[in-house]
């Protein structure tokens, strides 16, 4: 696994673990309430998407592995683009059923690494 990769992988999991981070001891209501707990989220899962679209080019023996990435990166262009049109309990739901799953495959990928 090349540097690039543990890096791209290492940007998924700290932005997993911020959302979790953020939400922790949260309810949906907060969620929708907090301008400021909505924008960090979704600023994470740019990120995430981002960070997965480019694994897909640069380690796409990496990203076979990583459940239902192709919706995690329209995820991301759906909040990056459809700002506008953004469900926040779609987003809730993503939180609470979604980033535990990939926070784990992740950090397994990234555990399987072999050191340099």
């Amino acid at each position: 696994m090349t540097d690039e990769t543990k890096k791209l992988l290492l940007d998924v999991l700290t932005a997993c673990q911020a959302i979790q981070g953020f939400a922790a001891g949260r309810d949906f209501a907060e969620y929708q309430k907090d301008e400021q707990f909505r924008s960090a989220t979704e600023r994470k899962f740019e990120i995430i998407g981002e960070a997965l679209s480019r694994l897909g080019r640069t380690a796409p023996e990496v990203i076979e592995r990583i459940s239902d990435v192709r919706a995690i990166v329209a995820f991301r262009n759906r909040i990056t683009h459809g700002y506008d049109a953004i469900d926040d309990l779609v987003v809730w739901d993503i939180v609470e059923q979604k980033v535990p799953v990939l926070k784990a495959e992740a950090k397994k990928l990234l555990g399987e690494a072999a050191p340099d």
